[in-house]
């Protein structure tokens, strides 16, 4: 087992951590145990990431899902849902609200949060993640939505900064001592680390930073080598430590800048950006010295050409010219011609040098070309990287702020998909209270659909009738009902406005939702009184909802036993409603109050009319009369005479 320390638990409220002391994590042996330990390197790393609410990473452990991880998160912080949602129906309404919820999230923290969201019996708690919520609804209501969601769509961080090896350039020192302190510093990571006697060639490197102590080697006029004291800050010989983090966070910062100026908050990434785009780009596009020089070379040809043909030589210049000494008039059309051609390289390239060779046709110094393209990318290198090192320095100081201002759009991106829940699903505040009550309620499904003709309900469980029987039409909406209330009792413990104008809410040890597939035949008889039974047993805070619990054989003995397991919870603080064709048998063995939705005709395309609202105190016919009928009008022939002849017995 993993235990962990109370000093891990700071960030938890006292509501949720199982013992102050020591808390077992339940359900991880030994060998689940021995990976989080060899993923994380040590149990202290791992409560960090619970204490973070890490979910991805705790699910990157071999065998453990994401549903896996949340258990863990939540065992280690002592969160209570398992033992608030007591069946599998209750979980999946759970699961309902945070994928709707989740919807609305854009980043992988947001999603964990909402996905670590638990049911709490807390009313501190509640509350205040209800006034948070509210206010967050309030936030985005102003704002311009889908501009924000597709900026936070691009805000969520790299997984881990990647450290970017450059071949191309090296750090050269004096000692081996010096050279274990570059390893130490990890700057072997970035670029390689060599000492004098490894150093076979200064071209072999676009860029030498000499990291001297004493100054005793020399380069002459080596344009690819910079001088660092070994004294000077990690950053001032690889500029890259400090500038790496920011560089492949450029787009990210863009974005979040964005955010904030939308927000209208302070922000210091402008002037971290404005740093960044200061630093020259060194990529030189060696193309451009081939094609200047080809282009050059190309012109002076031709006009050497043509100006030798304006040309008279005398016998003597012949003779010279045999002898290859140049005759002037020719030298200083070569002069000329090629003086061109050099400027003309030069305004291509930015560079002035000479890389032809006096002929006709005119030949190209390859070799000095060479020699140029390297100087010249080594110059461009070594003003770059004084320029990284200024930069460098002067960011250097935003590291934090800058963190902090990118956990501030990963919360904000959090807060801002509960207030996209709370505005596009119209939630308002529960109060908290000794019964459950709710005006104006609607099912999460209906609450999005643009349609005035869907029915809001009020309805209302209160002592002394906190049991109570409902019965109607089928297709009137008692499934739906019971979900509602299941969403508004659970919402409400989370700390999230329902979906509903006025809502009372108790606060409730555990949530009870059986479903339809719950009929007493012969062979689940055994299995109901396991099942039921025991749940009157234990004095907790309940809120029981049955669907359609029904006896199809052993009626009488079924309804004597229904009718006890609702004299149990009515003798207690639980709240039940249960949904039953069984009302007049049920009746007859107990006082519980009935509440019906009657369904009062069909309509032109044969629909039922339906008042959903429940009637209290009402025993509600079920709807077989008009099913009937709709099957009657909507068939034909022999068919439609079968169903004429079983509406007549009615």
């Amino acid at each position: 087992m993993i235990r962990v320390p109370k000093k891990f638990l700071k960030g938890v409220s006292n509501s949720m951590v199982v013992n102050l002391d020591l808390v077992e994590i339940k359900g991880i042996g030994s060998i689940l145990a021995d990976k989080i330990t060899k993923s994380f390197g040590s149990e202290e790393e791992f409560l960090k990431a619970v204490e973070n609410l890490e979910v991805d990473r705790i699910a990157g452990i071999d065998g453990v899902s994401q549903h896996r991880a949340i258990e863990i998160i939540n065992s280690v912080l002592g969160n209570p849902t398992q033992e608030f949602l007591k069946t599998e129906r209750a979980v999946q309404i759970y699961d309902d609200i945070i994928e709707r919820i989740l919807d609305f999230a854009s980043t992988k923290y947001a999603r964990n949060r909402i996905l670590l969201m638990m049911p709490t019996k807390n009313e501190s708690t509640i509350e205040k993640t209800m006034d948070f919520v509210m206010n967050a609804k309030s936030t985005v209501s102003k704002l311009p939505r889908n501009e924000i969601k597709k900026l936070l769509k691009k805000i969520d961080p790299k997984e881990g900064s990647r450290t970017q090896y450059n071949p191309s350039r090296a750090i050269l020192v004096e000692s081996q001592e010096d050279y274990r302190r570059m390893i130490d510093l990890g700057i072997n990571s970035y670029c390689p680390v060599i000492t004098a006697e490894e150093l076979e060639s200064l071209e072999d490197f676009e860029l030498i930073v000499y990291v001297y102590n004493e100054g005793t080697m020399e380069f002459e006029d080596a344009s690819n080598v910079t001088m660092v004291n070994r004294e000077s800050e990690a950053f001032e010989i690889v500029p890259n430590i400090v500038l790496s983090y920011f560089e492949e966070n450029y787009d990210l910062l863009s974005n979040i800048l964005k955010i904030k100026k939308i927000l209208g908050r302070e922000s210091v990434i402008e002037e971290v950006l404005t740093i960044l785009d200061s630093i020259d780009s060194v990529d030189i596009d060696e193309t451009v010295f081939e094609s200047a020089v080809e282009s050059a070379k190309e012109k002076a040809d031709s006009k050497l050409k043509e100006a030798i043909k304006k040309i008279d030589l005398r016998g003597d210049e012949v003779l010279n010219l045999l002898n290859e000494e140049m005759p002037e008039k020719l030298q200083k059309i070569f002069d000329d011609v090629m003086n061109q051609a050099r400027v003309e390289v030069k305004e291509k390239t930015g560079c002035a040098f000479d890389p032809f060779i006096q002929k006709y046709p005119v030949e190209i110094d390859y070799s000095e070309l060479e020699r140029v393209k390297k100087q010249e990318i080594s110059r461009k290198q070594v003003k770059s990287f004084e320029k990284q090192v200024q930069a460098a320095s002067m960011i250097s100081k935003f590291r934090k702020d800058v963190e902090d201002e990118i956990q501030e759009m990963l919360f904000f991106d959090y807060e801002f998909a509960l207030g996209c829940f709370a505005y596009y699903y119209n939630l308002y505040p529960a109060e908290i209270s000794d019964n459950f009550s709710f005006k104006e309620g609607l099912h999460l499904d209906l609450a999005l659909r643009n349609d005035k003709n869907i029915q809001r309900i009020d309805y209302q469980i209160q002592h002394p009738h906190n049991v109570v029987l409902l019965t109607g039409a089928n297709s009137g909406g008692k499934t739906t009902l019971l979900e509602t209330l299941a969403q508004i009792s659970i919402m409400a413990q989370m700390g999230l406005p329902v979906c509903a104008r006025e809502a009372r809410v108790k606060l409730v040890d555990e949530v009870y939702f059986f479903s339809k597939k719950h009929s007493l035949d012969a062979g689940a008889f055994e299995s109901f009184l396991r099942t039921f039974i025991p749940i009157v047993t234990h004095e907790k805070d309940k809120l029981i909802l049955l669907d359609e619990l029904e006896a199809i054989t052993e009626l009488e003995a079924s309804v004597k036993i229904i009718s006890s397991f609702m004299d149990f919870i009515h003798n207690s603080n639980s709240f039940a409603v249960i949904v039953t064709h069984m009302a007049s048998e049920i009746l007859k063995y107990t006082d519980v109050r009935v509440d019906g939705i009657e369904a009062q005709g069909l309509d032109s395309d044969y629909n039922l009319i339906v008042d959903r609202t429940p009637r209290m105190n009402y025993l509600a016919r079920s709807t077989p009369e008009l099913i009937l009928r709709r099957m009657y009008e909507t068939s034909s022939g022999k068919l439609q005479q079968v169903y004429k002849q079983i509406l007549e017995k009615f």
